[in-house]
């Protein structure tokens, strides 16, 4: 017997979107624990059934709006690496791409810099968005390896300190407004040049860097 798979239509999709839409607000303006599912609906405007068509629960709109931001981010360091074949300009650069998307999404780089340690579902929320990251950032360095520019050196360390530069820099604009968005970037992008000095085999790639 052949089984005939639900038609997505477009306006589906806009009641989903305006569901996570609605939810992103909440969660950046109230947090996640304060808001409640009926004010999600309330926001977007649709009734119960068409909430729970889509979503569970809470966690699983936040999961989705986790792993949709992840995709922006993987998708705009792809597009940049289109665009640049310089693998050291990468290296440095694919980091400020990453952190312009934390910029132009600053209710979800609040989302994420305050759901952690919530529950144990959120904190897998966020392990899988942790998980994926360190996943794409390795498989680039693996590249840079193997094309000669880095050291044969372990990759997992270096991926997890970029994550966690990132997470501490975000949080200090976003949460503790300690720093500008500029400044966010700089602080990132510094810390990669440091970086660079130690797993690059090549410096004068460096010093040809910083000339451009």
């Amino acid at each position: 017997m052949r089984i005939v798979e639900p038609v997505i239509t477009s306006k589906m999709m806009e009641k989903r979107e305006k569901i996570l839409e609605s939810a992103q607000v909440l969660f950046a303006e109230k947090g996640y624990v304060n808001t409640p599912v009926r004010e999600i609906i309330d926001l977007s405007g649709y009734g119960t059934g068409t909430f729970y068509k889509y979503f569970n629960n809470k966690e699983e709109v936040l999961k989705v709006l986790l792993q949709d931001f992840l995709d922006q981010i993987i998708s705009a360091v792809r597009e940049f690496f289109n665009r640049e074949k310089d693998l050291y300009v990468r290296f440095i650069e694919s980091k400020r791409v990453m952190l312009e998307v934390f910029a132009r999404n600053q209710k979800m780089a609040e989302i994420y810099s305050r759901v952690h340690g919530i529950s144990d579902s959120i904190d897998q929320c966020l392990q899988e968005f942790d998980d994926r990251f360190l996943a794409f950032t390795s498989r680039n360095i693996e590249y840079g390896i193997k094309r000669g520019l880095f050291r044969d050196l372990p990759v997992t360390p270096v991926a997890s300190a970029t994550l966690a530069i990132i997470r501490y820099a975000v949080n200090q604009w976003i949460v503790r407004k300690t720093i500008s968005e500029p400044e966010m970037i700089d602080m990132v992008i510094s810390f990669h040049h440091s970086l660079a000095v130690g797993i690059v085999k090549d410096h004068s790639l460096i010093t040809q860097y910083e000339t451009i």
